[in-house]
């Protein structure tokens, strides 16, 4: 079946650019825009916590979004936060959870994560004297055998930390083996699903991790965060917060005066998703996918990382071309209006375990909603001219 994009949904891309960096942060969908815009022009905004008219509706909002986005992913609304962003958000749940760490404790995590999954924990342990260890993943491959992080829980472990799919090499690993035994040593896991969320449905009860957290401009939304934690485990932390502030719900997390704005924007891009269907996303983003990886894979000079084929992956490559590097690929493409990054793109780990890093890592291109299938011609088109 052949989808049509959504490209008409986005008011930014009335010019004539292929924009692939959606893996760093996508197009705002036209829904999330006006309400974004609704909240601030409507006599209605305000502080949450008076007994005012607009106060009151604020928090309604806010409350309504947490239920959105709750739905989105099969979680209960009452472990919704909302934040700056993932890294800022991860910062705070481990500054949290390092606290309750003590010198023995382990901290499980893997060498495929995005660095905003890696540091936060890193120095958590450091600070509290716990031992934080990194599970490799097959570089050959790209994968990640749930049996290289399950090696590595044992009774000391405190948390394990995943990622719900490769920021970049699209990676997407099965975590429920890792869940499993994780919780039966009492171990929590938190999953940073910031590169699975916009292309793969996400059910958190069903996945049964104890923490997840995505970032809403990777899909489609206005620049913020969301992390959700049991509730019960939610109330119990020892989060970093002023005294006024509650000592129960989502609000210990949402520290300072809420991005009210971005809330409102990010419940109507939640519901853009939910009305589209995430399976039927997920299929129309395969088979343009299907045709920007076989594509690279057919150039000669072109290595392609992670997983070979379809399956287990997000809808994002990660390339190199012999003789060129990354910046200079992406400079090629940028030149014929071609939206890509190069680099490590913070994945510090995974470029490290490639052997990359002093080459300048890859470029990565991403497949979003709005990407058209001559969009995918003319990117094979600028790499194939670059290995003749």
């Amino acid at each position: 079946m052949t989808h049509s994009s959504l490209r008409h949904r986005f008011p930014s891309l009335t010019n004539s650019w292929a924009r692939f960096d959606g893996p760093a942060g996508t197009q705002v969908v036209d829904t999330a825009i006006e309400a974004t815009a609704a909240w601030m022009s409507g006599t209605n905004n305000g502080c949450t916590g008076g007994v005012f008219a607009a106060s009151i509706e604020t928090g309604e909002m806010v409350e309504r979004a947490r239920a959105v986005v709750g739905r989105l992913f099969g979680a209960d609304a009452a472990g919704v936060c909302f934040g700056a962003n993932m890294t800022t958000l991860t910062f705070a749940i481990s500054r949290a959870i390092g606290s309750t760490l003590r010198p023995g404790d382990r901290v499980v995590g893997t060498r495929l994560d995005h660095d905003a999954n890696v540091t936060p924990w890193a120095l958590a342990c450091k600070q509290a004297g716990a031992e934080h260890v990194l599970a490799p993943f097959d570089t050959t491959t790209g994968t990640l055998p749930p049996a290289n992080v399950v090696a590595l829980i044992d009774e000391r472990t405190k948390w394990v930390t995943l990622p719900g799919a490769s920021n970049l090499l699209g990676t997407a690993p099965d975590l429920k083996p890792i869940i499993e035994a994780a919780h039966a040593v009492g171990a929590r896991v938190f999953v940073d699903a910031v590169a699975l969320a916009p292309h793969h449905p996400i059910d958190v009860g069903d996945l049964g991790c104890d923490a997840i957290v995505t970032s809403p401009y990777k899909w489609y939304g206005p620049h913020s965060g969301m992390l959700w934690i049991e509730p019960e485990l939610l109330d119990s932390l020892p989060v970093f917060k002023v005294r006024p502030a509650h000592d129960q719900g989502p609000s210990r997390f949402e520290t300072g005066m809420p991005n009210f704005e971005a809330i409102a924007g990010v419940e109507a891009a939640a519901r853009f998703l939910l009305e589209e269907g995430m399976p039927r996303l997920m299929e129309a983003e395969t088979e343009l996918f299907a045709q920007l990886l076989t594509g690279l894979q057919a150039i000669p000079g072109v290595t392609v990382y992670g997983p070979a084929g379809l399956l287990g992956r997000t809808p994002t490559a990660a390339f190199t071309v012999q003789g060129t590097s990354p910046a200079d690929v992406s400079a090629a493409l940028a030149a014929q209006q071609v939206a890509v990054w190069d680099g490590h793109n913070y994945a510090v780990e995974v470029v490290d375990s490639l052997g990359l890093a002093k080459s300048g890592g890859v470029v990565r291109a991403g497949i979003s909603r709005y990407i058209e299938p001559e969009d995918v011609q003319r990117l094979l088109s600028v790499v194939q001219k670059l290995t003749r």
